[in-house]
């Protein structure tokens, strides 16, 4: 198996180097990750400027950095960089982005860069696995969540995936290197709005600014049976997300409202 790993914490995050140590005897994987963090980036591409990259060697992997976003990563690895190298026509078998540094569960899908360079790669017609590690107030064991997150991508890969498909899934908190696998729960995205607000201050020169707070995963309200849900649970949540945004059920009302 091939694999294109990327993430949006940067090339050189705990995450990703977790993970590609981890996925190691999965199969021959690549990596082409931002060269900077791109936190929250959501589905951004660069289009009037110069994508530059360089080679970043890590004690876990040698890949191409891209001065760019995570989708910018993922449209330029699978149009040049992996046919460069692996020949015109050739696609990696999965694209597998993450592990992020902080969980991707409810309206946080929608910004998040670890699931926009999955959700690249879908449009690109490759499929797709977004990775993300719920961080609680002890320090992060990246090395077992990426263990985690190995034992629940090879259940996920024992089925077919179409060409198109997402699969986002979350890691629950992990502190101890002897964690155990926790369940595995298949559901839904949270579609409650985030209760993060913002907290109102003056500059030293009297202008008012906003400072965000909040931790990004409190919500207006937690849906019984979703993905915020399960996770706090410390479930392992998988979600199969697709790309088309379009209100299927809302064609049928709006064109007898609006054509003529």
């Amino acid at each position: 198996m091939r694999i294109l790993l990327t993430n949006d914490d940067g090339i050189e995050a705990p995450g990703i180097a977790a993970l590609h140590d981890a996925l190691a005897s999965l199969g021959e994987i690549m990596v082409v990750a931002p060269l900077t963090v791109q936190s929250a980036s959501g589905h951004g591409i660069t289009f009037h400027a110069p994508l530059m990259t360089r080679t970043v060697r890590t004690p876990s992997f040698t890949g191409i950095a891209v001065d760019g976003r995570p989708a910018d990563c993922v449209k330029v690895a699978l149009r040049a960089i992996w046919p460069e190298r692996f020949g015109a026509g050739s696609r990696p078998d999965v694209v597998i982005s993450g592990m992020n540094s902080g969980a991707n569960v409810g309206v946080n899908v929608i910004y998040s860069g670890t699931v926009a360079a999955a959700v690249e790669s879908a449009f690109l017609g490759v499929p797709a696995i977004a990775v993300s590690l719920h961080l609680g107030r002890g320090e992060a064991n990246f090395a077992r969540g990426a263990w985690i997150a190995r034992q629940a991508i090879d259940r996920i890969l024992q089925h077919p995936l179409d060409a198109h498909r997402v699969m986002n899934v979350n890691v629950p908190r992990t502190e101890s290197a002897d964690a155990a696998m926790p369940p595995i729960r298949v559901v839904p995205m949270n579609t409650a709005a985030g209760a993060d607000g913002y907290e109102r201050r003056t500059s030293p020169g009297g202008a008012a600014y906003y400072w965000p707070c909040g931790n990004g995963m409190e919500f207006m309200h937690t849906a019984e049976g979703s993905d915020v849900e399960a996770l706090v649970g410390r479930a392992v949540t998988i979600t199969p997300l697709f790309h088309d945004l379009t209100d299927l059920p809302g064609l049928a009302p709006w064109r007898s409202r609006l054509e003529r």
